[in-house]
Parts: C-alpha cells; structure tokens; sequence
C-alpha cells in the first residue's frame, strides 16, 4: 500500500474514532448525567439554575398582550397577523460534552422562539447553496426570482372588472436599489430592501427616528448599514420558497429536525396572509421573526438539539448536515456590524454580547429572551427561555465558573 493510501486510511480511523467519542441524543431521549460525575461543581449549577428560575422575565405571559404593552404595538400596522401563544415558566437546558446536566421549568414544552427563527431561516439558505438552488451567496437575488402569485380567495368574491389593470402577480425585488441585493445582504440584515410584504411596509418595523423620517430617507447602499428589520427577513423567506418550490419547514424537517431526532411537536409558520401558490400548490410563506406573531414553535429539547448541531459544526453523528463552510460563514461578522454574522449569529469576538464567555462563543437569540448559547470550547451548549436579555451574562458566568 503506498504512503497517500495509509494516510487516508489513518484519517478515516481517526475521524470515526473522534465520532464514536461524541454523544448524540436518539430521539425523545437525551441522557442525563449529574454534574458531579461529569467533574462539574454542582453548587455552582444549582446557583445558575435558581438564577435563571429568580430572573423570569417580568412580561405577560401572554404575548399578545406583552405585544402591545410593548414596543412592536406602537408601530404603525404592528398588529399581529400571526400566531401567538401564552407562554410557560423560565425554562433551560445545560449540556455539557453532550448530557444534559441541568435543567429547570419545563424543557417539552412547545413556546414561540421569535428570531430564534431566523437561524433556521439562514440554515435553509445554506442547504440551498448545498444543493446548487443558489450558485452563491454573494449573487443578486433578482435573477432567481419568479412572479409571486399570492393566495386571495377574496378575489373570487368581487367584480372582475374593479382590478383587471392591477398585476395578478407581484415582483420582490423590481426596484433599482432591490435589483443590487445579493443573497448575503440579506442573510446579513444588510440589504435596506425597500417595499412591502404581508402588509407590512419596510419603515413600519421599528422606525426609531420616526415613521415620517424613515420613509423619506434615501435607501442605504446595500451592504453599508445594518438593520434588524422583520419584514426584509419575511422576503428572505419568501424569496428561499420560491426557489425551493416547496415550504420551508418541509425543508427544514427532511435536511434537518429529522435527522437530529427533534420531537414531533415543533411547528413553522407564517401569516393569515402570507400565502402564495407555487407549481399549483397554495404554500404558506414562514415568519422569521415572529414580533408579528408567527415564527417558530418548539421545545427546549428541540433548541438545545439545534444549537448542539451548530456547535459541532453542522455534523450530526455521521452525517454532515449543514455544509462546515456555512457555519463558518454564519459566524464570520459583516463591516456593518461586528456582533452579527449570517442570521440569527449573534457573535462575541469583542466581549461584548456576552463578556464571560470566550470570544468563539455564540448565540441563537430571540425576544423574550430565548437564547441558544453555543461554546465549542467549553463544549457547552445552553438554552435558556423568558431571561431577561440584560441577565443572559450572569447566567453563563455562574455556568463556566461550575466547569472550573
């Protein structure tokens, strides 16, 4: 045998014994190992567990009402068109080298993880680069696109005559400046798309400087600046269903929540209005963000099995899941904002996401908050629901300081 074969085959050994050394839950069965026997202090886990339990988010439990004593009901059409659910107690999970090692609240329950969605939005995009839908992320979006055909029973109901000069069909990005937007400004929040989805208008998400200076400000170059903008990550989605000519939670099942032995339980979904038909087939197009109800619906279990994929790089057992670059990609930060990487990245290499935890860590973050804390060095996965974002930090303090 000549000396490249050898090597090849002391690789191959290599990688299947690194394998055969990771745990990976089976479905419905995460094993539990106290801290103690995983050389954990265990005072130290049981105070970050009463601290996450201590520090329950003070919100209403039920989120429509929490919409609207919040921020998202004072903008202009910030009503839901989607659905919400109240949700349960402070929940999370502590996985360490792969057994679940803490836990509190309750982990089956299926809750509303807001832009939790969007990782797995951005995960649909890189399955799609994967499978040759989409020659590159840095290509413009436009050529890609087909007319939407949006679902309007409505229209069977009215004279024909009253809309036959309006398009039956509409066009996602058939302006000038939306005609620039790669792939990548928008999986990085950085496209300034300009427009309306699911009657939702651009300006309306979170205007700070006002609804009136917002609309009558120029489009930013995309690229140059970036924005958390709920309604440019409903276009994503819609613009990947397109593409994929199937739903995105379709996708996401098959390529993703099946092979890692997710539960049964987790749902995707999109608006009242947010359906189109695609090859004869009415499809719903998902929510990204979920501050207008929506999004996805699943259980801590179902987090934790996501964020411990990402954290192996997208491997899952034997199997490669999501392609080892993206994850890379998903984790490099754009100029526009060093903190932020694909959707939803939330990346810590100055310190300042998370300031205890090391510079490589990450996190799936959503409103609530809803926080998949990922750390390949410490071999760390933490999910913790309805925690104050401002306490996120402590939490994973008092955590890193049981592995000491």
């Amino acid at each position: 045998m000549n000396k490249p074969a050898v090597i090849f085959l002391f690789l191959i050994t290599l990688s299947s014994v690194v394998n055969a050394q990771t745990y990976f839950p089976e479905k419905n069965n995460w094993e539990t190992k106290s801290p103690e026997s995983m050389g954990l202090d265990a005072g130290k886990i049981k105070e970050a567990i009463d601290f996450a339990i201590a520090h329950e988010s003070q919100e209403n439990p039920n989120l429509k009402i929490a919409h609207y004593e919040g921020g998202f009901g004072r903008e202009p059409f910030g009503y839901p068109v989607g659905p919400m659910k109240t949700r349960g107690p402070a929940t999370g999970l502590i996985i360490y080298k792969g057994f679940v090692v803490g836990q509190w609240g309750d982990p089956n329950r299926v809750e509303l993880t807001f832009s939790v969605a969007k990782s797995f939005l951005s995960t649909t995009a890189g399955l799609a680069v994967e499978a040759g839908l989409i020659n590159s992320e840095n290509d413009v979006v436009y050529p890609y696109m087909a007319p939407i055909y949006p679902y309007d029973p409505g229209k069977l109901s009215v004279n024909k005559a009253d809309h036959f000069e309006q398009d039956d069909t509409f066009e996602l990005f058939d302006t000038p400046h939306n005609r620039t937007i790669t792939w990548d400004h928008l999986l990085r929040q950085t496209s300034d798309w300009e427009g309306s989805l699911w009657g939702k208008p651009d300006w309306a998400d979170r205007p700070r400087e006002g609804a009136k200076e917002k609309r009558a400000r120029p489009q930013n170059a995309p690229g140059s600046v970036y924005e958390y903008n709920d309604t440019r990550v409903n276009v994503l989605a819609l613009a990947l269903m397109n593409i994929w000519r199937k739903p995105l939670p379709t996708v996401l099942k098959e390529k993703i929540m099946d092979p890692i032995g997710a539960s049964d339980t987790w749902r995707w979904t999109g608006y009242e209005n947010s359906f189109v038909i695609i090859d004869g087939q009415i499809m719903q197009s998902v929510s990204g963000g979920s501050h207008w109800g929506g999004g996805m619906m699943l259980s801590t279990y179902d987090q934790a099995r996501f964020g411990y994929l990402t954290m192996n790089k997208g491997m899952w057992k034997d199997k490669q899941l999501i392609h080892t670059s993206w994850i890379e990609k998903s984790k490099t930060p754009t100029p526009a904002n060093q903190g932020y990487g694909f959707m939803n990245y939330f990346l810590n290499y100055d310190q300042k996401d998370i300031p205890a935890a090391p510079k490589t860590a990450f996190s799936h973050i959503g409103a609530g908050t809803n926080m998949i804390y990922v750390d390949s060095e410490n071999d760390l996965v933490i999910v913790a629901r309805w925690i104050p974002g401002g306490d996120k930090n402590e939490l994973v303090r008092l955590v890193l300081e049981s592995l000491k």
